[in-house]
């Protein structure tokens, strides 16, 4: 068994969902897990965790300052470790070639920005939460889901999500961790 970071940055508390699901199924698997967000977790130490997985949403072309900072000053250890990257966003549903390069150009930004290069990376398409948006964020979103023949009604929430493959990727992460800690107790030997 190995202690594991699920770590997150959230804005309307789906990716908190995704980073509990992402904890639940890596503790199905035996590990102690902590599932920490980010503007509570600044204290947190990834030299106390076998690995660790970052989740994160994009909101206008970034991802959340307290988890881009938290990386950042925990780049090397972080380079150190069996590491992986959760990125949330709605384009995610997109098939279009010129929205997933611009979804790779975040994700390069945020590696180029923070040093940090995680072993694995995953791109998950978020939700649509209507309801939960403020007046201007719910018409901004709105003109944007239009565009993309997406689902409109603002009176109801939207859930994209993928779990079979979110779980399906906390458990290669999980080998991930298996594997590298095998191959560190031969090396201890």
């Amino acid at each position: 068994m190995s202690r594991i970071l699920v770590f997150y940055g959230t804005n309307t508390g789906h990716t908190a969902y995704v980073a509990r699901v992402l904890g639940d199924t890596l503790r199905a698997c035996g590990h102690a897990v902590d599932v920490v967000e980010a503007t509570r977790g600044t204290a947190v130490e990834p030299a106390d965790y076998a690995g660790i997985l970052v989740a994160a949403s994009v909101r206008a072309g970034r991802y959340q300052k307290p988890v881009r900072q938290w990386v950042r000053r925990h780049a090397q250890a972080l380079n150190g470790k069996p590491t992986a990257f959760v990125s949330v966003c709605l384009a995610v549903l997109q098939k279009d070639p010129v929205v997933q390069k611009d979804l790779d150009r975040i994700l390069a930004a945020f590696t180029g920005e923070t040093g940090w290069w995680p072993g694995a990376t995953k791109s998950v398409a978020g939700a649509l939460l209507y309801t939960k948006y403020n007046v201007f964020v719910r018409w901004m979103m709105k003109r944007i889901v239009a565009k993309a023949h997406g689902d409109t009604d603002t009176t109801r929430d939207y859930e994209y999500t993928d779990w079979a493959d979110v779980r399906a990727f906390a458990r290669q992460f999980e080998r991930m961790v298996a594997l590298n800690r095998r191959d560190t107790s031969a090396a201890a030997s």
